[in-house]
Order: structure tokens, then sequence, then C-alpha cells
């Protein structure tokens, strides 16, 4: 019997209930909006007759106990199943602390959410029949006590053990972390490595081995899709920082066996006390843009001197925002011919042609 299903995914909802707000004057999310944001996102999907909902990672600000509370709840009244994995913001630390949930403790939240098995930070979920969902956790503390992006070894022998027993399921991954590079030398670049698995390739390897071809990632907080050897890295942006995005997804196969992903973009325009929102937050993160735009152009590749980014960065207050809307055709006619390119590469150009899949778009699968 051909698949047909729908679903939705709603990405870094950085859940925060008013007293628990974390300000910092160079914050870059809006998470005033997390909860008035996330709660018409659901207006919207409730009336889509979906067949379930993935959250890829950053549920919450900083993994308060009491914003996990009220998003495992909330989750709990929706008319469609729902299925989490943690972002970096969710098991910050690796013990509870006065503010934070244990690295450990996050699956007990989210029992009805894929974590059955409340012992371990990944699982595996039979969605529909004939599809599974395999949740991964992409957090990892090295030796030094930092939190990377990494799948351990033993996660990666359960993969594969569990990908041997699905046959010929149609699997869906979710990971917080990327998979595929979505920036220009993302894995090597000084900004964009953090937001990529540094172990993606062996994680590469393993899907497309056992012909995995969908992998749905949050964390860079932009709209894009890229695409690698046979697999599609889909991240969608996050619900508190422009455009505050979601997504809604429709697989079909046709009687020739041929697979199709149909993806549909929506974003908040408006929630109480923000009316206007997307053109508030545009100028918020315009802002709180020149510490980040500096060292987008004195580090790697560019390089360039303090003076010359000081110069440049004004007419990039927007560049950001633009890459975050996805499908962005930059230029940059004014900068000197390597600073345009390096620039230009950030948008939707591939070989001089524009490809606007990010947004909206229908994938061929195979």
């Amino acid at each position: 019997m051909a698949l047909n299903f729908r679903f939705a995914v709603v990405s870094d909802l950085h859940i925060t209930l008013p007293h628990t707000i974390w300000d910092h004057p160079g914050r870059f999310h809006l998470v005033e909006v997390s909860i008035p944001a996330f709660e018409s996102a659901i207006e919207h999907l409730t009336q889509l007759n979906l067949d379930f909902l993935l959250l890829p990672g950053d549920l919450t600000q900083h993994s308060e106990p009491e914003n996990h509370i009220w998003l495992q709840e909330r989750l709990g009244k929706l008319p469609f199943p729902s299925y989490v994995v943690p972002g970096n913001h969710d098991v910050p630390v690796v013990m509870a602390n006065g503010q934070s949930i244990g690295f450990a403790d996050f699956p007990q939240y989210y029992r009805k959410f894929g974590y059955e098995n409340s012992q371990q930070l990944y699982y595996t979920q039979q969605l529909l029949p004939g599809v599974r969902l395999i949740g991964l956790n992409s957090n990892f503390f090295n030796e030094q006590g930092e939190q990377v992006g990494r799948l351990d070894t033993q996660q990666l022998i359960w993969l594969e053990e569990v990908l041997t027993a699905a046959g010929n399921e149609l699997v869906l991954v979710m990971v917080h972390h990327n998979v595929i590079e979505h920036l220009p030398e993302q894995s090597r670049h000084p900004i964009g490595k953090r937001y990529i698995l540094q172990n993606s390739e062996e994680l590469l390897n393993i899907l497309r081995n056992y012909g995995v071809k969908l992998v749905f990632t949050g964390h860079l907080h932009i709209q894009d899709v890229a695409y690698s050897q046979g697999v599609y890295d889909i991240t969608t942006g996050s619900l508190v920082s422009y455009p505050h995005p979601y997504r809604v997804f429709q697989f079909q196969q046709d009687n020739y066996g041929r697979e199709w992903l149909q993806v549909q973009s929506y974003r908040i325009e408006t929630v109480p006390e923000f009316p206007h929102l997307q053109h508030l937050s545009r100028q918020w993160m315009g802002d709180r843009s020149f510490p980040f735009l500096l060292k987008l152009l004195t580090q790697h590749p560019l390089n360039l001197p303090l003076t010359v980014a000081e110069k440049i960065a004004p007419d990039l207050r927007e560049f950001w925002a633009n890459v975050a809307d996805g499908d962005a055709l930059l230029d940059y006619p004014q900068f000197p011919l390597e600073v345009r390119r390096h620039l230009q590469s950030y948008g939707a150009m591939a070989s001089g042609i524009p490809t606007l899949i990010d947004n909206h778009s229908t994938l061929l699968l195979g």
C-alpha cells in the first residue's frame, strides 16, 4: 500500500515562562514570544489533520524544569502524537543545578513523546505502518566537560541495529545538530562548526548504507534544505527568532514507486503584545548583528583586517536575517570581489542558477 501522510516540524521553541526569562543585551532569541508563538503555530496545525509532529530540540530556554513541565503538559493535549529530541539548551549540564535539569533527566520528562525507555537519550518509534522515526541525541560532553555536537559510539552501534531491523520501512531521522553543511565550509568554519555534528560523515555513511533519505534538524535557526549523496538534511528555523518559521510536509508514494516530499513553510506574523512581529524581530536581529558580523569578516576564510570589517559590517545589518529567511539571493556589488563572492555563497545560487527549495518545494526522493 502506497504511503501518504502529513506531518509538521516546529524547531527551537526555547519555551520560556515569563518569570524565567533570562535577559542579555546581545541575545538573538526573542524568547518573550516563545509561548504565544508556539500557541499560534499549534492553532494552525490542529486544523491540518496531521499524522504527527516533530520537535528537533532546544525545547526550552535553558532546560528549566518548569519550562519542560509546561511543554510536556501542552504536548499532551494535542490531537496528534508529538516526538522530541534534546537540543544543547535542553541538556546544558551533566548534573542538575539550580537552573537546569541534568543530562540523564531529559527522557523522564518526555516519556509520552518518544522516550518510553527513560534510561537513554535516543529512541525509535513506529509512527505509522511502514514508517519509523529514529530520534538521536547529538549532545556530548567531552573529556574537558565541554558540550559539543557528537554521536557517541554506543549510539551509532544501536542505530545500525535499529536500521537493520527496520527492513523496508521508511525511516525518518531527527537530531538537533546539522548532519549536512548548510553554510559554506560549515564543518571547518570557526562560527559554523559548532552547529554541525563532529562525526557527521560517520553518521551519513550509515544512513546511506541503509537507504535513509530524510533527516530533520534544528540548532542553526535558519530555513535551509541541504542535500548530499542521497540524503536530505532539512533544518527548520527557530520559533523565537526571525522569521519565526515552522513547516508542514506531505509524503507520498506514487503508483510507480517514486517517493515525493512536499515542503510548505509558514511563519508567525503576529502575537499579542507584538502585533508587528516580523518587522520587530528583523530589527532585533539587525541591532544585535554587529559583533557576529565582525567575527564573520575577520575569521577564516576572509580574514579581513578589523578596520576593513568595521567599515563593511554596517552594510550587512540584514545579512543574517536574509540567510535565516531561506532562499536568499545575496549580492553586494559594492564590496571587493573576494568578499562579494564569499557572501553570495551563503545564498541560494548554485552554479549561477537560483535554487529555491528552502521554504516551498517538492523533493523527488527516489
